[in-house]
């Protein structure tokens, strides 16, 4: 896959705005690259006991220990066989590092502020806590996650690896 330096996206300036898109089923998503560190191929995955269903378990990456979420259970969605258009978005939040498991990764894009608009309030039930922003792309719509609220920090315990 690719090192974001492979990208040409130095700095923070350059990061600015920028989101990199993923997509489960046909649906778009896109995270600030400024929490993206590199993406990777599909790789196996060590499955640690007592873990939510959505936390597929670790993975050495260059021997660096990194959990690994499914980004389809997370969402609540069918699981999906992993193919070779998988792979694995690796972020850090909050000085930890994450792998994110989506069906495919597009492209970088650059969305201005007057194209994204806050998520619709729904019912208390219904909050959408992962959702920061939508954006507009032409008659597209894509849903800018919040990385930050992609673990609780109850999960975030639990994920942190040490050593």
């Amino acid at each position: 896959m690719a090192k974001l330096e492979e990208m040409e996206l130095y700095g923070e300036d350059a990061q600015e705005g920028r989101l990199l898109i993923f997509s489960l089923d046909s649906e778009k998503f896109g995270v600030e690259i400024r929490y993206v560190t590199e993406i990777i191929g599909f790789q196996p995955i060590t499955e640690i006991p007592d873990m939510p269903e959505y936390m597929k378990g670790i993975v050495n990456l260059r021997g660096k220990i990194i959990p690994v979420m499914d980004v389809r259970l997370r969402f609540r969605k069918e699981p999906k066989a992993y193919n070779d258009r998988t792979c694995v978005i690796v972020l850090d939040i909050r000085d930890i590092s994450v792998g994110l498991i989506v069906d495919s990764v597009s492209e970088v894009l650059a969305i201005p502020e007057q194209d994204m608009v806050e998520p619709p309030q729904m019912n208390k039930e219904c909050e959408n806590r992962f959702i920061k922003n939508i954006g507009k792309v032409g008659s597209e719509v894509l849903l800018l996650l919040d990385c930050e609220k992609l673990l609780n920090e109850e999960e975030v315990s639990a994920v942190t690896v040490t050593g």
